[in-house]
């Protein structure tokens, strides 16, 4: 609480209700141009079943890939990262294994 205000209610604090994989920013932009999947995965040397895992939010953009879909599409590869290490920090936050290990680090630290 910050003179009486629940920091989670600060505009910059606030985390989105629904998860968006930097993947369907892609697909959005796929669909937009009218390139298929197929033609992308062709133009940038990966496998269709790959970049379709990555479309569906199956598999992370790695930054070689960020860089390959900036030079084809255009999208800047910092953008497709930041979303992507946004996407993987609130994914990690709602797990509910990993926020258990983490409250008991915490205890353990507290305790030193």
């Amino acid at each position: 609480m910050l003179n009486g205000i629940d920091s989670r209610m600060i505009a910059n604090n606030l985390e989105p209700c629904y998860l968006t994989h930097p993947g369907e920013v892609v697909k959005d932009e796929l669909e937009f141009r009218g390139i298929s999947q197929r033609k992308l995965a062709n133009e940038i040397g990966i496998s269709a079943k790959q970049l379709n895992e990555v479309l569906n939010g199956k598999r992370p953009i790695t930054s070689e890939l960020a860089l390959l879909f900036e030079a084809a599409l255009g999208i800047s590869a910092a953008t497709l990262l930041t979303l992507q290490t946004r996407f993987n920090l609130l994914a990690t936050k709602r797990s509910s294994s990993f926020l258990a290990r983490l409250q008991l680090v915490r205890r353990i630290v507290a305790a030193l």
